[in-house]
């Protein structure tokens, strides 16, 4: 094991989060909310351990599967607990398990939180609680990819590792242009949103956080009542764009290529936009008598549609007084997720649809056990590979949820509050129902039980192996 390697790589990123953390310092001074020592003291400490780890690079940077999930499962951990030091050190968070969640939640683009009053807090740590989402989005070492030879050619490992979706190939020969090129489009999405936000005249702060919390997939409002309190423009805006950011990131690619046939040729991106079109209509019916008026419950029911199948949890309306076939619905799509390739969580919609041609497969097979089917995916035959990790997926993703929700369980809350909360967080979607609805809090939990679910976040948003690999004593043998 390249053990130099995955300690060199640790130092960069938390260089990097250091990097990170003077925006939310910069805003220190703007809004002098009296938090340039906390910040400063939290850039130091991730500096200097961060410059002590890589004062000596390693002989070989050359990494393979096993050293890109540790570094994976390493690095989100580790600027998990960095990240925490604001909450802690300005006293608005003083549990260290308190401020690890929200993190985790924040890194993970989750957006479940303890809090029940995010508007107390100082302005700065509003912006970093947000940044956390634009941060985690993409994801930190694509981040580190595009900007640093890491791991010579083998960098690959580290992108497949913390990428959603069953499978993770090259848009271009080159992993670090392909790296290049999905923040790039990443960048381009974000500040086209916020220039969006600012017509529809929100501060410039206001803009930057909610474009953080929606390219992020995240959900983290800066105000109580999430979105309800804006105008129909800003959340009609923040809708459409959070469906733009749960569509695979290469679609965008071949967009800007002109290569518009291969855009449009993808199964993925037609069955995710006919499941929210799909979604969006039964619950449109089903929540009229509500509002009395097509027009508003079409706005509700798409923007809801779209948060929760991209997991990003922002809310225009407590959906938890909804009709049950409504919250149903919301409840299977938090399951779906969004595209493989996108910002969004889930089990993604790619899997779904292998899931189903699996079914199909089976059934023809039984009827003509003598004929050969291949499953194709966009006319392309899939790997068998690739349908063996997703059935291991599948295994691994049930076996992990029964046993976070009998966890949570020892808490004694109603199963609708435990299920949706390991879903949830699972998903990295944020709100579930009952007690953790999206006008609620995961703060009746207890830390044994946060811990829980933090580690859901972790292993939803990094797709399970990752930190089962870091758990595994095959891992650690010589």
């Amino acid at each position: 094991m390249n053990c130099r390697a995955i300690f060199y790589t640790l130092g960069c990123v938390l260089n990097v989060e250091a990097i990170c953390m003077l925006l939310p310092l910069i805003c220190t001074f703007i809004y002098q909310d009296n938090m340039f020592l906390t910040f400063l003291a939290c850039i130091l400490i991730c500096a200097s351990i961060g410059i002590a780890l890589i004062i000596k690079k390693p002989k070989s940077k050359t990494i393979y599967a096993k050293e890109g999930l540790l570094i994976v499962a390493l690095s989100w951990i580790t600027i998990s607990i960095f990240g925490a030091l604001p909450f802690v050190f300005s006293g608005f968070i003083p549990n260290f398990i308190d401020a690890f969640f929200e993190t985790v939640s924040g890194f993970t683009t989750t957006g479940a939180s303890i809090l029940a009053d995010v508007e107390a807090l100082p302005k700065s740590l509003i912006f970093w609680r947000s940044f956390t989402h634009w941060i985690g989005g993409m994801g930190v070492l694509v981040f580190l990819v595009a900007l640093l030879p890491l791991s010579g050619g083998s960098n690959m490992y580290l992108i497949r590792a913390e990428s959603p979706g069953p499978s993770v190939s090259k848009l271009v020969p080159k992993v670090r242009s392909t790296a290049m090129i999905l923040y790039g489009v990443y960048i381009l999405l974000s500040v086209i949103e916020v220039i969006l936000l600012l017509f529809g005249k929100l501060s410039l702060f206001e803009a930057l956080t909610l474009t953080f919390g929606t390219a992020g997939t995240g959900g983290f409002g800066i105000l109580n009542s999430s979105i309800a309190d804006y105008s129909p423009y800003i959340q009609t805006v923040i809708g459409i764009f959070m469906m733009i950011f749960g569509i695979d990131f290469s679609v965008y690619y071949l967009l800007l290529l002109r290569k518009f046939s291969d855009a449009f040729r993808s199964e993925e991106v037609k069955a995710y936009l006919g499941i929210v079109a799909t979604s969006t209509l039964l619950i449109t019916i089903n929540i009229f008598s509500i509002f009395g008026s097509i027009k508003e419950s079409l706005r509700h029911a798409f923007f809801q549609v779209a948060s929760v199948i991209t997991t990003t949890g922002y809310a225009t309306f407590d959906f938890e007084i909804w009709p049950s076939f409504s919250k149903t619905i919301l409840v299977m799509l938090m399951f779906v997720g969004a595209c493989a390739g996108s910002t969004g969580g889930g089990i993604k919609v790619s899997r779904i649809l292998i899931y189903l041609k699996c079914i199909v497969k089976e059934i023809k097979v039984s009827l003509h056990p003598n004929t050969i089917y291949k499953i194709k995916m966009n006319n392309r035959t899939i790997e068998h590979e690739v349908i063996r990790s997703t059935n291991v997926f599948m295994t691994a993703y049930l076996m992990l949820f029964a046993i976070s929700l009998l966890i949570i369980s020892l808490d004694n809350f109603d199963f609708t509050t435990n299920f949706t909360a390991t879903l949830a967080t699972m998903n990295n979607i944020g709100p579930g129902l009952n007690k953790v609805g999206p006008t609620q809090n995961f703060s009746i939990y207890s830390n044994l039980s946060k811990v829980m679910l933090s580690i859901n976040m972790l292993v939803g948003r990094l797709e399970i192996f990752p930190m089962l690999v870091l758990i595994s004593p095959h891992t650690w043998k010589k």
